[in-house]
């Protein structure tokens, strides 16, 4: 009997559409999944429904699956992170050989990907961790992949990798090597990040306009957006969502307006905290996600508020296109600029413009915008340092201004574009209050300060209760 090119463990949606993806891609797979409880006869029933592949072999033990596969193996989980991981792959130990490689195809945190590749190394066994972006849909026709770990292990699956990712504007494969150990797993952390931003930036437009305008004239305005330099898959989708209808209703008023998230979004939201960068815009659209989830405390307290809002007019509809244009840049900004502190933190050799490359097919947060930005990082690693992009945010500035004000009159909450102007503010503003800060821990902690009238190595206390 034959040997299969490559397996797949997890037969949940991500699981089955990769499958297929590998099948239809001419590879001979084999699958594996649990045979326990509601699970039984998930394996036989996807053998079954898609029996035209020929090259689809089923198992519900470890053991036969490992050895279905010809050496050294190459084989893809796709099952829950945390745990669950660490449990299949102790499951799968007993019957690997050396140089067999694992790819971790969920959404680990980095650090998790980090521990295993070192413990795998050390058992000869080689690890990847790979970010998947792009839903079911893009599983099945071809995801944008994000591999990390050993350089040499991944030459070893790319022809596999790269033949079911997406195609970029020029035919190429969107998937690279991101770097070493947990480096792939990064990369995908901080792209759910700015998922969570581009969505709210959507989401709160969508609550300002909603005040003048109904799901159709949203649309309508979107669309034309998205015949622009403004296009992406999130705006795509956005359309389609505030055109639909059930009956004569539409679906999206019927959504309960309660966000849930996976934890990417928290960890990225961390991870910045911990290296030092002020990603400000991602952070809120997560605190509003967490908000949101206090609906009864919400409804409880509007039922309270004694001053309802009033009606305002409707928003200047050019200005908020600049606004949210200006928004998305410095979203995306903050985004890479975690990922340039990342590669000195972690010792990776990130390559941004690469990353923005695999970025503009497959996955969620591809758009025109990712498309010009691959030229962008090739020159510099810092957005606003483009010329033509400061040039942008300068000119966007009074029409984000005028968006923040429009949503204030209306009583609608704008958290994401409050912090990118915030952020754009500090980041333009030579002389900031934090003089005063470090003067007031110098005064409870002698924490020390520096002076504008000396050397910047040199330190100073001062004893600031004698005036």
């Amino acid at each position: 009997m034959s040997k299969s090119q490559f397996g797949v463990i997890g037969l949940g949606v991500m699981g089955k559409s990769l499958s297929l993806n590998l099948a239809e891609k001419g590879f001979d797979i084999s699958v594996y999944n649990r045979s326990e409880g509601d699970e039984a006869h998930i394996v036989s029933e996807f053998i079954d429904t898609n029996n035209a592949f020929k090259t689809l072999s089923g198992f519900t033990t470890i053991k036969d699956f490992v050895l279905s596969l010809e050496r050294p193996r190459k084989l893809l989980m796709m099952v829950q992170a945390g745990a669950v991981v660490d449990i299949v792959i102790d499951q799968l130990l007993p019957f690997l050989s050396p140089n067999d490689i694992i790819i971790d195809g969920g959404n680990s945190h980095f650090k998790d990907t980090q521990r295993r590749y070192l413990n795998l190394k050390e058992k000869g066994i080689q690890f990847i961790g790979c970010g998947v972006s792009g839903g079911e849909e893009g599983a099945r026709k071809g995801p944008s992949l994000m591999p990390g770990g050993n350089l040499e292990s991944y030459k070893g699956v790319a022809p596999i990798l790269e033949a079911i990712a997406a195609k970029d504007a020029k035919g190429q494969a969107c998937c690279t090597y991101i770097g070493n150990d947990g480096a792939g797993h990064f990369v995908k952390m901080i792209h759910n990040g700015m998922e969570y931003a581009e969505m709210q930036l959507l989401a709160e437009l969508y609550a300002l306009l909603s005040q003048t305008m109904n799901n159709d004239a949203i649309a309508k305005l979107f669309s034309e957006w998205n015949n622009s330099d403004l296009s992406s898959y999130l705006l795509e989708i956005t359309i389609d969502i505030l055109r639909k209808k059930e009956g004569d209703d539409y679906l999206l008023d019927k959504v309960l307006d309660k966000a849930g998230n996976k934890g990417t979004g928290n960890w990225s939201s961390k991870t910045a905290l911990d290296l030092g960068v002020p990603a400000n815009i991602m952070t809120s659209a997560l605190f509003a996600r967490y908000l949101s989830a206090f609906k009864d405390n919400r409804v409880q307290l509007a039922k309270q508020l004694i001053h309802k809002k009033s009606k305002g007019k409707a928003p200047d509809l050019n200005a908020l296109e600049h606004a949210y244009r200006m928004a998305r840049i410095l979203n995306h900004h903050q985004g890479f600029q975690i990922m340039q502190q990342a590669l000195e933190a972690y010792s990776w050799q990130l390559n941004l413009s690469e990353i923005a490359r695999i970025w503009t097919n497959g996955c969620i947060i591809r758009s025109q915008f990712m498309e010009d930005a691959i030229l962008y990082l090739k020159t510099s690693t810092d957005l606003l340092s483009h010329p033509s992009i400061f040039k942008t945010l300068e000119a966007s500035e009074p029409d984000l201004l005028s968006l923040i004000q429009s949503a204030m009159t209306n009583r609608v909450a704008s958290d994401t574009f409050w912090s990118a102007y915030n952020y754009w503010i500090s980041m333009t503003t030579d002389r900031l209050p934090a003089n005063l800060i470090q003067a007031q821990r110098d005064y409870f902690g002698a924490h020390t300060f520096q002076r504008t009238d000396a050397p910047l190595n040199q330190f100073f206390h001062a004893n600031w209760t004698h005036l």
